[in-house]
């Protein structure tokens, strides 16, 4: 038997799609027809969302802490006029405050046939790939009684790059540089040298430098000038294990060795070194290997994007053999890791005569500055213990890095901000006194 007038209406509203109806309405319905029939038409009318059509453009990549924007493009193909609300969904990483996620919230109307582009800003708070999710619609009618809602997959994928705060840096190692290049007199020669140019000799100037031959060609007195050799090779060993995984302030010793990587990365290029990467804790996580100069630095910072701290112990004995067969040659093999103890003691002394007898070493560890603030503690028993425990944890990196050096290891043990200015300094310390 079918149903009239009252309670037909009534049916036809019960049958509509939850959540469509504004909560304060539905007290309403059961005694009010003519608001339940234009409740019913409003829904009538409103625009389909399954019909609707989507597109994607923008940024496809960012670095952390600065702003990527992505546009939807929304199409529709009826011939109601779109009146919407859209949430362009993603994950909550994408935004360095959850509640920033408005930011994905839109109003749009679209007439029918025509379209209309969105804008979501997004400002990620980690790196990574970051994916977008659904894209939900909410269609309403003329009255914005009720609406229509459906979602659609709209694929899009942001890569978020580390940030290279270090390169702040770069004028002034590469302004040392030029007074290595050549540039400025060098007089110092060791196996990283090479005969640059001949000048007249000065007070002051080593009289080992004399060029006697050339002296008595000419009524002067002659001396050698010397410069770094170039093309050398340099491997950048990234440790990923568990104490990559320690946070210091607020940022992980992964990210800080990252940023250290990329100055050096930057300094050498420009020095005309060639450098390669290698992250590994118990495999390989990434690797850049042969790239020219002009794009070295963009690959390392791909290769580093992705790159997340694994909660395993490191083999030092199979990173030390991968180390050894990226470098073949005589190079510099600059190995990012912790100065605890016993990840050293245990796994990395062991391994490094092999590296040592062939390669010129550096040890760069990320120093946490809380343990500095610790050691100064006093006014009271609890800071006094604090004290204790951090002049002993001070004691043994302090040890730890007197081991390094016993083996012949240059080691750079600085706080997350002084970690790359302070490895570019030790590069460019080795490139003077002729050691690379």
């Amino acid at each position: 038997m079918a149903l009239t007038g009252r309670t037909a209406l009534l049916a036809a509203i019960g049958s509509l799609p939850v959540g469509i109806l504004a909560p304060s309405w539905t007290g309403m319905l059961a005694v009010n027809a003519p608001l339940s029939l234009a409740i019913l038409c409003d829904y009538a009318l409103a625009a389909p969302v399954r019909t609707l059509q989507f597109t994607r453009s923008g940024d496809t990549s960012v670095r952390l802490g600065e702003a990527a924007a992505v546009e939807l493009m929304v199409g529709n193909p009826s011939r109601r006029r779109l009146r919407a609300h859209v949430r362009d969904a993603w994950p909550p990483s994408s935004w360095r405050d959850g509640s920033k996620e408005a930011a994905s919230r839109h109003e749009v109307t679209v007439p029918a046939g025509e379209r209309r582009r969105l804008t979501t800003r997004l400002r990620p708070s980690r790196r990574g790939d970051r994916q977008a999710d659904r894209v939900t619609v909410r269609s309403f009618g003329p009255l914005g009684l009720a609406a229509r809602q459906g979602s659609h997959r709209v694929p899009w994928t942001v890569r978020v790059l580390p940030p290279f705060t270090s390169r702040k840096h770069l004028p002034s190692r590469l302004a040392r540089l030029r007074e290595l290049d050549g540039r400025t007199s060098v007089l110092t020669r060791g196996e990283g040298t090479e005969f640059d140019s001949l000048r007249e000799y000065v007070p002051g100037d080593d009289t080992r430098s004399i060029d006697w031959r050339a002296t008595a060609r000419q009524s002067s007195v002659a001396v050698r000038t010397w410069r770094p050799e170039r093309d050398r090779h340099i491997l950048l060993v990234l440790d990923t294990g568990r104490t990559s995984a320690g946070r210091v302030g607020d940022v992980p010793r992964l990210d800080a060795a990252m940023d250290a990587a990329l100055l050096l990365t930057a300094l050498a290029s420009r020095a005309g070194d060639r450098v390669d990467l290698l992250a590994y804790d118990r495999r390989v996580r990434a690797r850049v290997q042969g790239r020219a100069a002009g794009d070295v630095l963009p690959a390392m910072v791909a290769a580093m994007a992705t790159l997340e701290p694994e909660l395993v112990e490191t083999d030092a004995r199979a990173l030390g053999a991968a180390a050894l067969t990226g470098a073949p040659r005589r190079s510099l093999i600059v190995l990012l890791t912790s100065l605890d103890a016993a990840p050293v003691e245990e796994g990395l002394l062991p391994v490094l005569p092999q590296l040592t007898q062939r390669h010129t070493v550096v040890v760069a560890s990320v120093a946490d500055p809380h343990v500095q603030e610790m050691a100064r503690s006093r006014g009271s028993a609890r800071a006094v213990y604090e004290a204790a425990a951090g002049a002993q944890a001070q004691a043994q990196r302090r040890t730890v890095a007197e081991q390094l050096q016993r083996h012949g290891v240059t080691v750079v043990d600085a706080t997350p901000e002084n970690l790359a200015p302070a490895l570019a300094d030790a590069y460019l310390e080795l490139k003077a006194a002729g050691r690379l």
